[in-house]
């Protein structure tokens, strides 16, 4: 059974970068495919971007394409989001997610983060 912690989360000004760290545990981590969504208040919860268990294959969400890199560290069983040139409708609750198939299903795996807060400041 995996487990996911995420952290990093905190107060950026517009413009600045962030790396947000979803930690696993559990011993099949590596072959889960992992994903970030976030929500923001009031908002439905979209998706951000995923990475394949080898880190090869990568999908971002147009919001965020060129501007946010998923990356993953298998040996240390966590997955980062690197985000820069943040803009205030970054702003939002970043979930880590799981699912032990070839991409997330639809709406995100079973396996899911409490939640990390991202607050970007105009």
């Amino acid at each position: 059974q995996v487990r996911l912690v995420e952290s990093g989360g905190r107060l950026v000004q517009a413009g600045g970068s962030l790396r947000l760290s979803c930690a696993a545990s559990g011993r099949t981590f590596s072959r889960y495919t992992v994903g970030w969504f976030r929500q923001a208040p009031g908002k439905e919860r979209e998706f951000v971007a995923e990475i394949s268990w080898s880190g090869t294959r990568t999908y971002y969400a147009d919001s965020v394409k060129g501007r946010f890199t998923i990356s993953r560290d298998n040996a240390k069983n966590t997955v980062y989001l690197q985000m820069n040139s943040l803009k205030p409708e970054d702003t939002a609750l970043y979930y880590c997610n799981a699912a032990s198939s070839d991409i997330l299903p639809t709406g995100g795996g079973s396996i899911w983060g409490q939640g990390t807060q991202v607050t970007v400041s105009s």
